[in-house]
């Protein structure tokens, strides 16, 4: 069912096996809704549709922590920034957090996304309401919030100096602490106490602050600055679970005697990694610095990265037979679906190694300043599909549920 070397040694075109009629998943607007949802669906049908495409079905687990999952936390965020215009409150009550929650994962099922969206981000209906945070009336929040310079730091945003300096972020933060300070007093808990219900009300409040946000900018631009943010705090984090690391330490620990035994080790346990996600550049800079890490801890001395030839792309999931790592953009991204199938941006042509952490490295989750280049968007000089090119620049990939899910 995957893709097979032709007789000249070049790989035949990844084309989708299984690809569903030309846009029909996308095109049906019929959703059964309770009716009970305050929430206006129509003031963000385009972002919706979007939502539906990067989260479709057969990708949506492994396309999750990327793309999936941001897009859907971005999509709550602006519907209820939208109906905010008419609600004037910019956190729902708990009841209509839970119609809510279920008429929009039934209108993106509709038009095609996997029906376990909720499970597969940990979505629940507090996320739809204010939480802890004492303010959601949307004239109380304007009366607190210098919402003007709120404004001008996140009306438009650099996804990649934003991640650095930090603008948007900061005025954010600072906005959803002056609403947290509206809360009741804390004289009563102890430090630890109060400590924690703070910064679980800051964080609930910037909830709020970027619907209010959301509510000020045209949904599809409220959809970049929102994705872009998300995009600072995940590339920051290797999102792999590390299996147990006993078998390599055994075959690479004491001096690495035996390379040969050694690195087919290592093949072993990198190909449980490539069977997780898909992830970003970034990411996969991070997850490579954390298990280096993981295996000095464990005594292994020697850069077994190097002399396996381990690079940033192995960490990825790959492409079908043909050994090939996705590495997603560090920059926000879609899935694109046309009549041909569903194609997403792949990096396959950084072979960067992977970095064995010595003692004056930067840490893994900085992305600034790194001392080896990553782009954020594939350095390309054409863009292909498929997987033609034997060294293509900056690849389409396109597949197929069934090819896709015989990786997994």
């Amino acid at each position: 069912m995957l893709p097979e070397l032709s007789p000249s040694g070049a790989p035949e075109p990844f084309l989708p096996l299984l690809a569903p009629s030309p846009l029909s998943p996308f095109t049906n607007n019929t959703a059964q809704i309770s009716g009970l949802c305050v929430l206006n669906f129509t003031a963000a049908q385009s972002v919706i549709s979007m939502t539906s495409i990067d989260c479709w079905s057969p990708f949506a687990s492994v396309l999750a922590n990327v793309i999936c999952c941001p897009q859907l936390e971005a999509t709550i965020a602006i519907l209820i920034g939208q109906s905010s215009k008419e609600t004037n409150v910019l956190g729902l009550n708990a009841t209509t957090a839970k119609h809510c929650l279920l008429d929009i994962q039934q209108t993106l099922v509709e038009q095609g996304a996997n029906n376990s969206l909720n499970q597969i981000c940990s979505i629940r209906p507090s996320n739809l309401t204010e939480g802890s945070c004492p303010v959601k009336d949307v004239d109380q929040f304007e009366s607190i919030v210098a919402t003007s310079e709120l404004l001008t730091a996140c009306d438009k945003i650099d996804p990649v100096k934003e991640c650095c300096e930090q603008t948007c972020q900061s005025a954010i933060s600072e906005a959803a602490k002056k609403l947290a300070q509206r809360a009741y007093d804390l004289s009563m808990l102890d430090d630890s106490h109060v400590k924690s219900v703070r910064s679980n009300r800051v964080e609930d409040c910037k909830n709020i602050v970027l619907h209010w946000l959301a509510s000020k900018l045209e949904p599809k631009h409220a959809k970049e600055v929102l994705r872009g943010l998300t995009n600072c705090k995940l590339n920051q984090v290797c999102p792999l679970v590390f299996p147990d690391i006993r078998h390599v330490v055994k075959s690479c620990g004491n001096g690495m005697s035996n390379l040969t035994t050694c690195c087919g080790a290592m093949d072993s346990y990198v190909s449980h990694l490539q069977k997780q996600s898909l992830i970003t550049n970034l990411q996969a800079l991070d997850c490579a610095t954390s298990l280096g890490m993981k295996f000095q801890r464990a005594n292994i001395t020697q850069n077994v990265f190097d002399s396996c030839h381990l690079s940033l792309k192995d960490f990825s999931l790959q492409v079908g037979n043909q050994e090939k790592g996705c590495l997603l953009p560090s920059l926000p991204s879609d899935v694109i679906f046309d009549p041909s199938g569903v194609t997403f941006q792949c990096d396959l042509n950084d072979n960067i190694p992977a970095l064995w952490p010595t003692s004056n490295q930067l840490p893994a989750s900085s992305s600034c300043n790194r001392t080896i280049r990553i782009p954020a968007l594939p350095a390309a000089a054409s863009a292909k599909t498929g997987l033609k090119d034997e060294y293509p620049s900056t690849l389409i990939f396109l597949a197929s549920a069934v090819a896709l899910g015989s990786l997994l």
